[in-house]
């Protein structure tokens, strides 16, 4: 369950975006109806790190392939990180941060693809941090500029 983010990760169509956009709409309720803001979102991050790990390790060895498609949670906390870039968190943001996690977590620009190459779901699970980072290095610059 906690691989697969519930079941996200069955999704027949692109399920790491599915997981992504999971994260946002979960992001989205706890901001909306808890007041959660960034600090929230690190707590999750770092409260799911470890079980994240471990379930994309049992994952991969369960279904005897690397990285497998249906581990989406590391898409979940990889866009929870791109988040706390976000000079605030609403809409705009939302978008912003979804479209600029899923960019850097297809390409995977240096260092984030040699973080792939950490074993099982260390490696599952980095390289969506790294890519995280990046994009919310991008977000929180584009609200220093205003540019949401």
């Amino acid at each position: 369950m906690i691989a697969t983010w519930f079941g996200c990760g069955y999704f027949p169509w692109a399920p790491g975006t599915v997981g992504s956009a999971a994260a946002i709409i979960i992001a989205a309720l706890l901001h909306a109806y808890a007041g959660a803001g960034r600090w929230t979102l690190l707590l999750l991050t770092v409260i799911f790190l470890a079980p994240a790990i471990w379930s994309a390790t049992q994952t991969e060895r369960e279904v005897k392939k690397k990285d497998p498609g249906i581990v989406v949670i590391d898409e979940v906390l990889g866009q929870w990180i791109t988040l706390l870039g976000a000079a605030s968190l609403g809409l705009e943001a939302y978008v912003a941060g979804f479209v600029l996690f899923r960019i850097f977590d297809v390409l995977k620009p240096w260092p984030v693809r040699q973080f792939e190459k950490l074993r099982e779901g260390v490696g599952i699970v980095v390289d969506d941090l790294a890519a995280g980072a990046y994009a919310a290095f991008v977000l929180y610059v584009g609200g220093v500029l205003k540019l949401y």
